[in-house]
C-alpha cells in the first residue's frame, strides 16, 4: 500500500500546507463532554457516538485542536467503519483556557491516560492514533509502565521521535513560515494564560525567535523540567519505542520538513512495533483526490486497525 501523491502537489511543503488550509471535511457535530483531570483541571473532548463497543481515541499536533481536518478527517474514516471516536483537546486548545499554570507538552501522557481511562470505562476495545506531537505523546505512553489493558492498538503519524533535532530542523530557513506561525500561537496562548496567573512573567516574550528558546522560556520550566534540552530528552518517544508491546503502526514520510534523521530508525525496536517511511506525504499529509474523500493515511489507519 504505497503512498502516491497526487502529481499538483509535487513537494513536501505543497503535502503538507494543501491538507492544513485548503481540506473541507464533512462529518456531524460531536458530543462535547468535559472531563476533570486529577489536579483539579479539566480536558475537552468531542465524541462521535454511534453506541459501538469499540473506539477511536485521536490526539492532535502542536497548536492543533480537536476540529483541525487532519483530526476530522480520521475521525470520519473510523466512524464509518463502525467506530466511535473520541477527539480530545490538550489544555487550553479547546474552546476554553484551562485553569491551572500549566498548558500542555510532548510528553504529557497523564492527560492521554486520563482521557483514555475515561474511555475505557464506556468501551471494550480502544484504539489510538496520534499525529505529530500527538503521535509523539501516544507512542510514548505505550513505553510506559502503565498503559490500560483496554488499549488494543494505535497508530502514529508525522511522529518527532526525536524533539530535539527536530525542533532544530523546524528552526531552519526553509521552515520559516512553520516555525514562525507555531510561535506565534503560542505567544498569543501565554498572554492570554498571563491574563488570569499574574505570577507568569511575560517580559522580553516578544523577543523570542525560536521554538527551542520559547521550550526553555516556558514550556521546560512550567512543567517541571530544567530546561529545554532537558524536556526533549525526557520525552522524546525514540526512548520509549522498546517497550511498546501493543500492536502499533508508524508512519513517517521521508519528505516531512519538520522530521530530522534522527526520526527514522533504521532497525525495530520492538516485535509490536511497525515501520514505515513512505517517500513522500509531507507532515500530516498524505492528501488523495480519488478515494471517496479519504486520504492515504486514513486508509492506512484502518488497514492496519481492522486487519493487524
Amino acid at each position: 500500500m504505497e503512498y502516491q501523491p497526487p502529481f499538483i502537489l509535487f513537494n513536501e511543503h505543497l503535502q503538507t500546507i494543501y491538507p492544513a488550509l485548503l481540506r473541507k471535511i464533512d462529518l456531524q457535530d460531536a458530543e462535547t463532554i468535559t472531563i476533570t483531570t486529577p489536579d483539579d483541571d479539566f480536558l475537552e473532548l468531542d465524541l462521535y457516538r454511534q453506541n459501538a463497543p469499540n473506539c477511536v481515541v485521536i490526539s492532535h499536533g502542536l497548536e492543533g485542536n480537536s476540529r483541525r481536518a487532519y483530526v476530522l478527517g480520521m475521525a470520519r474514516a473510523f466512524y464509518q467503519q463502525g467506530y466511535d471516536v473520541l477527539a480530545w483537546n490538550y489544555r487550553g486548545c479547546g474552546s476554553k483556557m484551562n485553569k491551572k499554570l500549566r498548558f500542555y507538552h510532548s510528553g504529557a501522557t497523564d492527560d492521554l491516560g486520563t482521557v483514555i481511562d475515561y474511555a475505557a470505562k464506556h468501551y471494550t476495545e480502544i484504539t489510538l492514533v496520534g499525529f505529530s506531537l500527538g503521535g509523539n505523546l501516544t507512542l510514548k505512553y505505550l513505553g510506559e509502565p502503565k498503559v490500560n489493558e483496554h488499549v488494543k492498538k494505535a497508530v502514529a503519524l508525522s511522529v518527532p521521535l526525536d524533539l530535539h533535532t527536530s525542533c532544530l530542523e523546524i528552526s531552519k530557513r526553509s521552515n520559516f513560515l512553520y516555525a514562525r506561525r507555531f510561535l506565534k500561537s503560542l505567544t498569543k496562548k501565554v498572554l492570554a494564560k498571563a491574563a488570569t496567573h499574574k505570577e507568569l512573567d511575560v517580559q522580553g516574550l516578544d523577543k523570542i525567535n525560536s521554538l527551542i528558546e520559547f521550550d526553555d522560556r516556558y514550556t521546560a520550566p512550567l512543567h517541571g523540567f530544567k530546561d529545554a534540552v532537558d524536556y526533549y530528552q525526557k520525552c522524546s518517544s525514540i526512548h520509549f519505542l522498546p517497550r511498546i508491546t501493543v500492536p502499533t503502526l508508524l508512519v513517517n514520510a521521508k519528505n516531512d520538513p519538520f522530521l530530522s534523521p534522527q526520526c527514522y530508525p533504521e532497525t525495530t525496536p520492538s516485535s509490536s512495533l511497525t515501520i514505515e517511511y513512505p517517500e513522500s506525504g509531507g507532515h500530516v499529509g498524505f492528501a488523495l483526490f480519488d478515494k471517496k474523500g479519504l486520504y492515504w493515511s486514513e486508509l492506512r489507519a484502518l488497514d492496519f486497525v481492522n486487519h493487524s
